[in-house]
């Protein structure tokens, strides 16, 4: 079983290995000509559970053969310009480079020893990313594994600088359209179930600055501690974005800490035209952002970074075996220092090589598109009497839904959204995402690929009308 360790005597294998697996995908790629077969889970289940990992073909070529029958023939492809559901880019050839890079070398970002330069690159990007945001001469950070661990480690620091030994008093005020993992982060640090304050949104689905006064007003009232806000700079769901200068006056005010969730529009610190969007971010005590949404990244490649390098220390354990303490008095950087992680993969390395084969410029030219894209979007979905769209876009996402003329129950309309969401992504033509709005179901085009055009986007309304259309032919059949 040797022959299949990477090393110097099995590198004319790893070359030939790597070369029939990429012109596997080479080749699925070129055509691809919709963004899913639309295999059902009872359709694939079957092909996989009946193979035996007890035993192996003992052949790449074989796995291969085998892989293309229950993985690349059904993936879903975000490349594909009418896959336009979650915050999923497609990628750029050269971090895929790097992708492939990291993974053979191998290298462990935590200690020095085992990484050597890959250290020094991880943390010249935390400088370029923290330069960007403006952030200052203290400023630092580390890469995560995306914006939920990115989140959870800057309210970990907000919860160590709020000082306090009562958790139960701390509290921390988000959006009512904030992500998720605002409240999970507050559980996972101890903190009670009213520990996240929603503050309601306006009709941009901007947090309103004005209610998150009221309630630091009445959290200093009621004794409490105000641990955090954490303002998004690109919701999951709208793509919106909080008045950061505001937010920033109010934490200032009250001495609370400022975080903002960048994951989505982190892609605007490279705009050529757009990053006035996101001003006010530079006031911030920690930022998250996630390359892998509007950088152009493969999974995983994200990042908090704080205004204070010395917050990091709330996330620092001195292991003797790993990272002991002489080694800071030595100063040999060790990444583990300031993050959750222990080992963690050199995902920076994407990263580093997109910059440098591509610059800064060409990737806020490719995000500029997108936002374009979404504004041409909007003005359709507008102007067509079939839907109903809720907000202009700040980003690149537009929420709406399908409004038929003769028909008026509110459940029934919801029940024809589903319907045609359900039924686009079982013919593979097209993927859209779904959420909630005032209760009601709506659709959602989260648009994230510069090659998606206008018409994309016009004819996948027509197929969304399309099929709830036949739905609602279908129930009135049933009805009558």
């Amino acid at each position: 079983m040797r022959s299949h360790l990477l090393n110097d005597t099995t590198a004319e294998q790893y070359r030939r290995s790597v070369t029939d697996g990429v012109e596997r995908v080479a080749a699925k790629l070129a055509t691809t000509d919709r963004p899913f077969t639309g295999i059902t889970v009872d359709a694939l289940s079957p092909r996989i559970d009946e193979i035996d990992l007890d035993q192996p073909l003992h052949d790449t070529t074989a796995v291969l053969d085998e892989l293309e029958d229950v993985y690349l023939r059904d993936a879903i492809y975000f490349h594909h310009p009418r896959y336009l559901a979650h915050l999923n880019c497609p990628v750029v050839i050269p971090a895929v480079l790097g992708e492939a890079v990291l993974s053979a070398v191998n290298s462990s970002l935590d200690t020095w020893d085992q990484s050597a330069g890959g250290t020094l690159i991880e943390r010249k990007l935390i400088d370029w990313t923290t330069e960007r945001i403006g952030l200052g001469p203290a400023a630092d950070g580390v890469f995560t594994s995306g914006g939920t661990q990115s989140n959870l480690q800057a309210l970990l620091l907000a919860r160590e600088e709020a000082k306090t030994d009562s958790l139960a008093e701390l509290r921390i005020f988000a959006s009512e359209v904030s992500h998720f993992s605002v409240k999970k982060s507050a559980k996972l640090l101890g903190l009670g179930q009213d520990a996240v304050v929603s503050i309601p949104v306006d009709h941009d689905k901007r947090m309103q600055t004005v209610a998150l006064a009221r309630e630091l007003e009445r959290c200093a009232q009621d004794g409490l501690v105000p641990m955090a806000v954490v303002a998004t700079a690109g919701t999951t769901d709208f793509g919106s974005i909080d008045p950061l200068p505001e937010i920033a006056e109010l934490c200032e005010q009250f001495g609370t800490w400022m975080h903002v969730d960048a994951a989505y529009g982190c892609g605007l610190l490279a705009s050529l035209k757009n990053r006035d969007r996101i001003n006010g971010i530079e006031r911030a005590d920690s930022v998250t952002v996630d390359y892998h949404k509007s950088f152009f990244q493969p999974v995983s490649s994200s990042a908090v970074l704080v205004r204070d390098a010395a917050t990091l220390r709330h996330a620092t354990y001195h292991a003797e075996y790993l990272n002991p303490r002489r080694m800071v008095e030595e100063r040999i950087p060790n990444q583990v220092d300031k993050s959750l992680q222990t080992t963690r993969r050199f995902d920076a390395l994407k990263l580093w090589m997109t910059l440098r084969t591509m610059g800064a410029d060409g990737i806020g030219q490719l995000f500029d598109e997108v936002c374009d894209l979404a504004r041409e979007g909007w003005k359709l979905i507008a102007a067509d009497p079939r839907f109903d769209v809720v907000v202009e876009p700040s980003l690149s996402t537009l929420v709406f839904r399908y409004i038929p003329a003769a028909v008026t129950d509110p459940a029934e309309i919801d029940r024809a959204n589903l319907y045609a969401r359900k039924a686009l992504f079982a013919s593979g033509d097209a993927i859209v995402a779904g959420t909630k709005v005032g209760g009601r179901h709506y659709l959602k085009f989260t648009l994230l690929n510069p090659e998606t055009q206008a018409s994309d986007i016009a004819a996948v309304l027509d197929l969304i009308a399309g099929h709830a259309e036949q739905y609602l032919g279908e129930s009135l059949d049933r009805a009558s």
